[in-house]
């Protein structure tokens, strides 16, 4: 069908339709531009005065016949201003055109014609066809298979779909970089799209824009499954504390279950340790479900995401995920100030008190310039009070203020305190009291545009009375591992309808943009939503507000068993929250951590000094110790683009867990070490989004001037791709003015206005 449209098109236009979209439309009027439109605008004054004065006829057929009339006429002085069509075409055989064939697990599936895609991909390219010898007449072809990374080939029979990734961005830099220095006129992709990789698609994009290279994108595969259960999306932590429980939520999406349910597993090191029902949505095929992580002991731990098949499922490899978990064991150590001797003091530090992976130290004013040191290290530690140093203050990993007002710190010490969280990347946690947030002079300070509330100007509410408000969950509340009080989600949630209300002796603000509340508040004069608990990320780290001034009521209410722990959990797992995420001076990533053998795995250190200043003249290495006990030294590199970053490539070969054992040398004497995994196994990432993800790559197309095909279409492209304005072209300018599509329009007009007038009875 698209050749016989092709073909008419050529005819009434006389050049191919596709050369519209290529070319750019130049005039050259026989007239000056001037008197051309004032000759356009005699012509419509003057059939607008003759068919006014038609009285005789209708209204109706006065307008037309007019319009006929007009639009001939103007047809006729559009001709006078020779428009015409200037294109960049492809010089035959002086151009390399590049085609990358998608090596992926993915084109194994059959949903092609009764055929897997790789043997319809290998069918529709292979050299004797069509497609194939138009290409090879017009380009010098280079061909690529492409998963993580682009490799050439000689032909597609040389694709075996092995891969356990597509990384079309990393793919697309690859041949770009290959073919450096070609006369490059174009990319044909041919991939189901099931892009999974790391590297940026943005930067790669703007790379080809800025080449003026064009990828033609080719679909492969079904857009759509009828019956399928698969998980397309998992969140979990990468890390926790030990003791800590945690969330795993799983988009899953379900299709032809009909109204059935299926189990979901949570395994951890071969062991299921949780499980959840998965059941059809009411509506769309998108479901989510949340998984409850019991603590753990200290280690990296395999998790595992299971879901059972359906039957007569195409694909089954995406009913399972995989990742590592890395359990520490601390102990990590958090600063509470308070203003005051109050309640909440003592039971925040009792609920965690036997916690050994978390060390809260105390430090309450007793009087003015006296205070109450409680868990320090030694007699010298906050000796003269609050941290001075940046070092000192640096040796935490959160911080707690109670209620303490702005002025018992200095300029410096707040203005640390917001360093704190941005540069350091620490927690801090700021609780309700009659000297705190707004009440306690916060605005207008360096810590007010940390908080995650905006903070008013107000007075120490020293009089004022409590107000009164009960605790409930909002929905990213409700799956937040921090306020997990039971083992089960539905067990939680019933929990916290129990719990006895606290009061509130601020007025709290309202949200910044960016920041979540996990807890809101109803007050009994009706007032709902008030933001109890929220929290925003903040430079490197976060910062969070705890509204209620009393949770030591959970604790002491008549209503509340002595047995009952509810309190001593959610404080042991808020500031287990508050310290999971807070990086350390010399800290060391894998990305991606979970790959396929032979997929290449970037590390990445950031390295800084104790106040987190970053380190550009640092030696670092890491030694890899695979599964099978052999190690690989490894020196990485400074990059030259962020402060204290260092960066090294290594491709790991064997199944298993891979251990990186990091250090950074400064100096002669100062040394920092740290320990991090990487995950290789065979089951394929790129299977767990199968399906044709024609959007991408439709995007890939229009960014780069080249164009979309189903993979039934894809002969199109040899023509498309001759009109081009990358490597090797030739211009030329065609003339518009005479093609026969203008003669047949002008023709039917005017055919259209004498058989309008015999019609009507008026020829």
């Amino acid at each position: 069908m698209g050749s016989w449209l092709d073909t008419i098109g050529t005819w009434l236009f006389k050049y191919p339709p596709r050369a519209f979209a290529r070319g750019e439309f130049v005039v050259a009027p026989v007239l000056p531009v001037v008197l051309l439109s004032a000759a356009a605008i005699a012509f419509v004054l003057l059939v607008l005065f003759t068919h006014s004065r038609l009285r005789t006829l209708p209204l109706r057929d006065r307008a037309v016949l007019g319009a006929l009339r007009l639009a001939a006429l103007l047809l006729v002085v559009a001709c006078l201003f020779r428009p015409g069509l200037v294109t960049a075409a492809a010089v035959p055989q002086r151009n390399v055109l590049a085609v990358l064939y998608d090596d992926s697990r993915s084109m194994r599936i059959a949903d092609a014609d009764s055929s897997t895609r790789l043997a319809a991909v290998q069918r529709t390219f292979a050299d004797s066809s069509a497609l194939m010898r138009s290409l090879t007449t017009r380009f010098a072809l280079r061909r690529f298979r492409f998963a993580a990374g682009a490799t050439p080939v000689r032909s597609a029979g040389e694709v075996h779909a092995t891969g356990t990734r597509s990384d079309l961005a990393q793919s697309l830099q690859d041949a770009r970089d290959d073919l450096e220095g070609m006369p490059l006129a174009g990319v044909v992709l041919v991939s189901d799209g099931a892009d999974n990789g790391t590297a940026s698609m943005d930067d790669a994009l703007l790379a080809l824009r800025a080449r003026r290279v064009p990828v033609y994108t080719v679909g492969v595969g079904r857009e759509r499954f009828d019956r399928d259960i698969a998980i397309e999306r998992v969140q979990a932590p990468r890390r926790m504390l030990s003791g800590a429980a945690g969330v795993v939520e799983v988009d899953v999406r379900v299709r032809g279950l009909g109204r059935n349910a299926v189990p979901l597993t949570l395994e951890a090191d071969g062991r299921v340790v949780a499980t959840e029902t998965v059941a059809p949505p009411a509506r769309g095929d998108l479901t989510t479900v949340r998984v409850r992580i019991p603590p753990l002991p200290v280690g990296v731990h395999r998790l595992a995401v299971r879901v059972a098949p359906l039957s007569s499922e195409i694909v089954t490899q995406n009913n399972e995920w995989q990742t590592s978990l890395e359990v520490r064991g601390g102990p990590d150590r958090v600063l509470y100030v308070e203003g005051e001797p109050r309640p909440e003091f003592a039971f925040l530090r009792r609920a965690v008190n036997d916690d050994s992976a978390v060390v809260v130290v105390g430090l309450m004013r007793s009087a003015d310039k006296k205070y109450l040191r409680l868990g320090v290290r030694d007699s010298l530690e906050l000796l003269n009070g609050f941290p001075t140093t940046r070092d000192e203050l640096f040796a935490y990993r959160a911080i707690i203020l109670g209620s303490v007002e702005a002025a018992f710190f200095t300029g410096d010490q707040l203005r640390m305190l917001a360093d704190f969280v941005s540069v350091r990347g620490g927690a801090l946690l700021v609780l309700g009291g009659r000297a705190s947030l707004a009440e306690g002079g916060f605005a207008g300070t360096p810590l007010s545009d940390v908080l995650p509330l905006t903070v008013a100007r107000g007075e120490v509410n020293a009089e004022g009375p409590a107000t009164e408000v009960q605790l409930r969950p909002t929905r990213a509340g409700e799956v937040h591992p921090a306020l997990q009080l039971r083992e089960s989600l539905t067990g939680s949630r019933q929990r916290w309808d129990s719990l006895p209300s606290l009061t509130i002796v601020n007025r709290l603000g309202a949200l910044r943009a960016g920041a979540t509340m996990l807890l809101s508040g109803r007050s009994t004069d009706g007032r709902s939503d008030i933001p109890i608990l929220s929290w925003q990320r903040y430079g490197r780290g976060m910062s969070a507000v705890f509204g209620a001034q009393d949770s030591w009521l959970w604790r002491m209410d008549v209503n509340t068993p002595v047995e009952d722990r509810t309190h001593q959990t959610f404080w042991r797992q808020m500031i287990r929250w508050l310290v999971d995420d807070v990086p350390a001076p010399f800290a060391v990533t894998a990305t991606p951590a979970r790959v396929a053998p032979g997929e290449p795995v970037v590390l990445r250190a950031q390295v800084a000094t104790a106040e987190f200043l970053d380190i550009n003249d640092a030696t670092v290495s890491a030694t890899v110790m695979s599964p099978t006990g052999t190690s690989e030294l490894l020196s990485l590199e400074w990059s030259l683009r962020d402060d204290g970053s260092y960066s090294a490539t290594f491709t790991p070969r064997d199944t298993g867990r891979y251990t990186v054992d990091a250090l950074a040398r400064t100096g002669r004497d100062s040394v920092q070490a740290v320990t991090t995994t990487v995950l290789v196994d065979e089951r394929g990432a790129d299977v767990a989004q199968a399906e044709l993800r024609t959007p991408l790559l439709r995007r890939i197309a229009d960014e780069t001037g080249g164009r979309y095909y189903p993979l039934d279409e894809a002969a199109r492209l040899a023509d498309d791709a001759t009109f081009t304005n990358a490597g090797v072209t030739v211009r030329e300018a065609k003339d518009l003015w005479d093609m026969p599509a203008v003669f047949l329009v002008l023709a039917v007009m005017l055919i259209a206005e004498w058989s309008y007038r015999r019609w009507r009875g008026l020829a």
